[in-house]
């Protein structure tokens, strides 16, 4: 069964939007927290934004607040990342996670076990 996959990355000019999707299907479903996470060419991969715990307590790396939004609809097991005024350093390829365990850090790649394979966004004039 597919567990989590993401969609709708592209191309987009600075100052442009896009909404990312992430699709969770079987146990993937069942989660304490979700997050949205990117890694471009060279660096290590970085939290964007998570969600933890039944009461949605959401994190947001500095770089991207005030410009993403990530957002759930339980009836249809999808997690979204709105993104706007998009910047060409937010340009990496962006994967969805799950974790089954409230310990650790709010948004940090070692914490999530269950992920997406990734959708691209480049943004570039």
């Amino acid at each position: 069964q597919v567990q989590l996959v993401e969609s709708g990355g592209g191309l987009v000019q600075p100052g442009g939007s896009l909404r990312l999707s992430c699709a969770l299907s079987g146990f993937a479903s069942d989660y304490y927290g979700i997050g949205w996470f990117r890694q471009a060419p060279g660096k290590e991969r970085e939290g964007v934004s998570c969600i933890n715990g039944p009461a949605d307590s959401a994190y947001y790396t500095d770089s991207v607040k005030g410009r993403f939004t990530i957002s759930r609809d339980n009836a249809k097991n999808t997690v979204y990342l709105q993104m706007n005024s998009l910047k060409p350093e937010d340009t990496a390829v962006y994967c969805c996670a799950t974790r089954q365990l409230p310990y650790g850090s709010r948004c940090h790649r070692s914490d999530f076990r269950f992920w997406g394979q990734g959708t691209q966004v480049t943004v570039s004039s």
